[in-house]
């Protein structure tokens, strides 16, 4: 399948969107997995709050929100990703940017892959592969 890209309320951020799709399709692979249709749907803090309310109950602004609708082996869902927030985490964080916004989308992309971070030992995981999946994109570029 593919991956898209669509923006609500907020510019596209400037990125390649093949090399982005083609950083993607490597690490589901190398997950065992198959790409199926992902979409990554770029927007504000007020659009991200909004989806947050209305859907997880939770009343915070975050960086990424992963609707999941992977089925056996094909990952597909929705990544919506606030572009407020990762430039306010760079910023925070001390770090780029565009590296930021890596990070943020393949965690949401890792998430489709089944992994979570909702305890410590999983959190450990979750940056684990984050991090590997970091190093495909630097063999990709």
């Amino acid at each position: 399948m593919a991956v898209f890209y669509q923006k609500i309320d907020i510019s596209f951020p400037k990125i390649k969107r093949r090399v982005f799709a083609r950083w993607i399709k490597k690490v589901i692979e190398k997950e065992g997995k198959n790409l199926g249709a992902i979409t990554c749907i770029f927007c504000s803090d007020a659009e991200i709050l909004r989806i947050n309310r209305q859907y997880l109950k939770h009343d915070y602004y975050t960086d990424i929100i992963t609707f999941d609708c992977t089925e056996n082996s094909i990952v597909s869902g929705d990544l919506f990703i606030s572009l407020d927030t990762v430039r306010f985490n760079s910023e925070k964080f001390k770090t780029e940017y565009e590296d930021e916004l890596r990070r943020v989308i393949i965690h949401g992309i890792l998430h489709l892959c089944g992994y979570n971070d909702l305890t410590k030992e999983q959190r450990v995981v979750m940056r684990m592969k984050e991090s590997e999946s970091l190093a495909i994109w630097n063999n990709i570029i």
